[in-house]
C-alpha cells in the first residue's frame, strides 16, 4: 500500500480527524467500480483544505489517503451497522444512492479486503488513538472532532434537505453535554445556516469509540452539508466564496472547543 495517512501534530489539546477525504484506490477496487463510481462521488470532498486554517490554531490533524471505497475508516472492524435504515458499511457495497458499487463479481476478495483492514483502517486508528493518548498525557484532557461533509440532498438516505451543520455526540454519550450545547449556541449565531444536534448523524465509529467522557476524551462529529463550500456534482469544484463564510463558523465551533476545555479543565 502506498502511504495510507496524513498526520500533522499540533500544539493544544485537539485533533481533527477526516476518515473520509482520500482519494487513492487499490487496483483491485479500481477495476471493479461501476463508472458512476470511478469520480469517487460519494468523498467528503475538500475537507483538509477547507481546515486548513486549523494549523493556525494549534490542532493536530489526520487524514485518510485512501477512499471510502477501499474501506470505511468511520466504520467498526467487526462491521456492524452504525444506523438503522439505510446506510454503507465498512467495505461499501452501494453508492450513497443505493446502486451497487462494484461491477457484477469484480467485488476485492476477501483477501484483498484483509489486506485493507490491516493496511489501511489499522494504522489510521492507531494514529487516532496515539495522538489522543499523548494529547491527555499532556493536557490532562483530549477534544475529537470528526470532520465529514455530504451532499445536502440524497433521497436514499433520508428525506428532504439536511440541515447545513449536523453536530453529532452518539445522543449526548461522546462528550460533556455543556460542550454540546456551546457549539449549538454558536450555529445559532449564524442564522443564515441551519443546524441540528444529534439529527439524522449523531456519530459514526469514531465519534463513538473514541468519545469518552467519563475518561476525559470528548468526541464530536460534524456532517456538513457540501452546499456550503463547493458545488456538490461532478467535477465537485471548491467554492471559496462558498467556504469562506462557513469556516468563519468551522473556526468559532473549534476555537468555542479550546475555550470549553480550558473553562472545563483550568487548575
Amino acid at each position: 500500500m502506498e502511504k495510507v495517512l496524513n498526520f500533522k501534530q499540533g500544539r493544544v489539546p485537539l485533533l481533527i480527524s477526516m476518515p473520509h477525504a482520500g482519494l487513492r484506490l487499490t487496483p483491485a477496487v479500481q477495476a471493479g467500480l461501476i463508472p458512476e463510481a470511478q469520480s469517487l462521488p460519494d468523498t467528503d470532498w475538500h475537507i483538509p483544505r477547507l481546515y486548513e486554517f486549523a494549523a493556525e490554531l494549534g490542532a493536530s490533524t489526520l487524514a485518510a489517503e485512501y477512499s471510502r471505497f477501499v474501506i470505511d475508516l468511520n466504520r467498526p472492524s467487526d462491521d456492524k451497522p452504525m444506523y438503522v435504515g439505510a446506510t454503507t458499511g465498512l467495505y461499501p457495497a452501494t453508492l450513497f444512492d443505493g446502486v451497487p458499487l462494484f461491477r457484477e463479481g469484480l467485488e476485492p476478495s476477501a483477501e484483498e479486503r484483509a489486506t485493507y483492514l490491516q493496511q489501511v483502517w489499522m494504522p489510521y486508528h492507531q494514529a487516532l488513538q496515539q495522538e489522543l493518548a499523548r494529547l491527555k498525557a499532556e493536557f490532562g484532557y483530549a477534544l475529537l472532532f470528526d470532520a465529514h461533509s455530504i451532499r445536502s440532498v440524497i433521497p436514499h438516505l433520508f428525506d428532504g434537505k439536511l440541515p447545513d451543520f449536523n453536530l453529532g455526540t452518539f445522543n449526548g454519550v461522546s462528550c460533556d453535554p455543556t460542550l454540546a450545547s456551546q457549539l449549538e449556541a454558536i450555529c445559532a449565531r449564524h442564522d443564515q445556516f441551519t443546524h441540528v444536534l444529534n439529527g439524522r448523524f449523531k456519530g459514526g465509529h469514531i465519534t463513538r469509540h473514541y468519545g469518552n467522557p467519563t475518561e476525559d476524551i470528548h468526541a464530536v462529529q460534524l456532517e456538513l452539508c457540501q452546499s456550503t463550500y463547493m458545488e456538490e456534482f461532478e467535477p465537485f469544484n471548491y467554492r471559496a466564496d462558498l467556504a469562506e463564510p462557513t469556516q468563519v463558523v468551522l473556526k468559532q465551533l473549534l476555537e468555542g472547543l479550546l475555550a470549553w476545555g480550558q473553562q472545563a479543565y483550568k487548575k
